[in-house]
């Protein structure tokens, strides 16, 4: 029985080969994708199935994005929207930009 109402975090998982960094809930993948450039890594895509919507699966992907990059010591270009807003809203991710 699946309890879609559960505050699990989602298993998010760096897919290297692909840039990005991914969860696979119910069989739907949403990602957030990077690329790295000049030693930062800019976010461009959030993208999260219609289907895994309103769950806060977009957040969580972004939070474990900007935790993976403060840990390596890395800096952020937020390309994508989502990202932005996600930063301003989370004030404790400023010193990343």
């Amino acid at each position: 029985m699946s309890t879609a109402n559960s505050q699990e975090k989602p298993n998010i998982t760096h897919n290297e080969a692909a840039h990005r960094f991914e969860t696979t809930i119910d069989g739907q993948t949403g990602y957030i994708s990077y690329q790295e450039q000049d030693g930062a890594l800019v976010y461009d895509h959030t993208i999260v199935p219609q289907a895994l919507g309103g769950r806060g699966v977009g957040s969580d992907l972004v939070k474990h994005a900007l935790d993976y990059a403060r840990e390596h010591n890395k800096k952020v270009v937020p390309q994508c929207s989502f990202v932005s807003s996600y930063i301003n809203k989370h004030p404790d991710y400023q010193d990343l930009l």
